[in-house]
């Protein structure tokens, strides 16, 4: 996993970059954030393919369990992906939430993550 920080000459957002599944669990994406903070970053940019599957399924919790990790640290966070495969109305509706209070957005490019934790 490499983090690349993006200067907006205002803050620092870490962008995290892997060809593998980075963050599998609560203590995961954790680890990442106490990594990003340490680097002076209180933004991060998590792309979808390095999240496992079961975080886009609302019955497994994680996706609640870990971006309430992110409210309580008050870590924004951007995630890049295509989010239009998945039919879930619920995992829609948890999308549509999240955007809206910008705290947690999904986005669908690494320049929309950023003007979103920019706002």
């Amino acid at each position: 996993m490499d983090i690349n920080l993006i200067n907006t000459g205002d803050v620092y957002i870490a962008e995290v970059i892997s060809a593998q599944i980075e963050v599998n669990n609560v203590q995961d994406a954790l680890d990442i954030m106490a990594n990003c903070a340490y680097q002076e970053a209180e933004r991060i940019i998590l792309y979808e393919e390095n999240i496992i599957d079961g975080f886009f399924d609302l019955k497994t919790t994680l996706a609640g369990d870990i971006l309430q990790k992110f409210s309580n640290y008050r870590v924004r966070l951007a995630i890049v992906g295509d989010f239009s495969k998945y039919t879930s109305k619920s995992l829609k509706d948890f999308i549509y939430e999240s955007n809206k209070a910008r705290r947690i957005n999904f986005v669908t490019t690494k320049d929309e993550a950023i003007a979103a934790l920019l706002k």
